[in-house]
């Protein structure tokens, strides 16, 4: 098999970054429009990210994030996104660099995206802690609703039209 000089595999995860970005971006400027929502998970320790510590300690390698009714100041940047999100009754403001993203998921028209997180060679970037905040009740929802999804997106691979999700990985050079 010939080298891919081209690196088709860096262009595809930086074109679906850019739609994650694209649709962020649209949602800074004009709101959720209808029922979307989104699941966003992220690498807590991939650099640039900006969590509390108490985010981080009980998510240390990835933590899933919910932009549905209660977020604000929703900023989006070529390079990143900030949010404000309340746990426990606090505000926390999350810092989320686009190379940081694992997947992206829209429950409300099963549209989902899997991405392949940015790391240092050493896999282990010590993010930079903000503020300590954060409630387990607000994080186990997170966790429940995304494992329902997840459920409800295989689900949807077992069409009887036979559509299949197929990882990026799959054609990837071993």
């Amino acid at each position: 098999m010939a080298d891919d000089q081209i690196r088709y595999d860096i262009l595809t995860q930086e074109a679906l970054r850019g739609v994650v970005r694209k649709v962020l971006a649209e949602v800074a400027k004009t709101g959720l429009p209808g029922e979307h929502h989104f699941f966003i998970s992220f690498a807590t320790k991939s650099p640039g990210v900006r969590i509390s510590e108490r985010l981080l300690e009980q998510y240390d390698k990835e933590m899933t994030i919910v932009l549905q009714n209660q977020f604000w100041d929703l900023k989006v940047t070529d390079a990143h996104f900030e949010v404000g999100l309340s746990f426990d009754g606090q505000s926390e403001l999350l810092h989320i660099p686009f190379s940081a993203i694992k997947g992206f998921f829209d429950p409300s028209v099963q549209f989902g995206l899997q991405i392949e997180p940015v790391l240092d060679e050493d896999e282990e970037a010590e993010p930079e802690v903000i503020s300590e905040i954060g409630s387990d009740n607000d994080i186990e929802a997170a966790e429940s609703a995304e494992t329902e999804a997840d459920d409800d997106a295989k689900a949807d691979d077992d069409t009887e039209s036979g559509d299949k999700v197929v990882s990026l990985d799959s054609f990837r050079k071993k």
